[in-house]
């Protein structure tokens, strides 16, 4: 979740001198690369055909559709305001950790989920982040977290038999034929120039967002379930807020650290409540 809250901010950076489409497939591409080198040092076996077709479900939520979207979005977006939206994903990769993983969390968890939702929600709105109507950037924004909880959900479940770092790697190099013949595209039309800074950014994307990220996040969704462990994310927009205010300079007054303390309170009740159906059930579920 730390790595991830920068990524927002990383993105912002990164579209305000790079094609927006050459940042979400490009970082892909580098990802993919780093990808193929793992799979080989580490000798693993190829996914079986099923493993493929879920593979591809994770690719595009992940891969695809989450970097596109933002990309898009932050444009004309700030990163703090796209926090506002991306405080949406932990509920949404609950729904699909019902749907894809076959989790069935308690009542009580959805109970403290939607008061952690709550509690996100009145941060940003303390902090001055909602504003105005909602835009083409708000829908991208979206999209975004719906692809993004779906290739949270399969990929956590996914991990539970081929681990975390290889579900990752495996759905780069699945997608690798079309975000290298994407990005090509847009770099042909918009070749890549930049500052320093922008370069930052997109390597951070590449390196951290797209690859080393996915290691850890898979591998706890993996083992502490896709719904309890996804609202650890319920912690992300407090921190994109944070960082976009640091590096970027963005306007975030200090009247909402009571609302940020009760998002964490809300993280903390929701990693109490287990699912329940107990880790094996869902394994076996997911192996069906």
């Amino acid at each position: 979740m730390l790595a991830f809250s920068m990524s927002l901010p990383a993105t912002r950076v990164a579209v305000e001198h790079l094609d927006p489409w050459f940042v979400a497939f490009g970082r892909a591409v580098g990802a993919g690369l780093l990808a193929v080198a793992y799979l080989a040092i580490v000798r693993a076996p190829r996914p079986s055909r099923v493993q493929w077709r879920r593979l591809a479900v994770v690719a595009l939520g992940v891969v695809a559709g989450f970097p596109m979207f933002t990309s898009l979005a932050l444009q004309t977006s700030t990163a703090t305001h796209g926090a506002v939206v991306i405080a949406l994903l932990p509920a949404v990769t609950a729904g699909f950790a019902v749907l894809r993983a076959r989790e069935r969390p308690a009542p009580a968890f959805w109970v403290a989920g939607g008061a952690g939702l709550v509690a996100v929600l009145a941060f940003l709105g303390l902090s001055g982040a909602v504003s105005g109507a909602v835009g083409p950037a708000d829908l991208f924004l979206l999209a975004a977290v719906a692809l993004c909880g779906l290739g949270y959900a399969e990929g956590g479940a996914l991990s539970r038999e081929l681990g975390g770092a290889r579900t990752i790697c495996w759905a780069l190099v699945l997608a690798l034929p079309f975000t290298v013949a994407i990005a090509g595209v847009a770099a042909a039309y918009h070749p890549p120039h930049a500052t320093a800074g922008a370069w930052a950014g997109f390597g951070y994307l590449t390196v951290v967002s797209m690859f080393l990220g996915f290691f850890a996040w898979y591998a706890g969704l993996a083992r502490g379930g896709v719904a309890r462990v996804g609202q650890i994310q319920l912690g992300q927009p407090v921190l994109t807020m944070s960082w976009s205010a640091l590096l970027l300079h963005e306007h975030v007054p200090a009247v909402a650290l009571v609302a940020a303390v009760a998002v964490l309170a809300c993280v903390a009740a929701t990693q109490r409540l287990r699912s329940t159906a107990p880790a094996a059930a869902i394994l076996t579920g997911a192996q069906h």
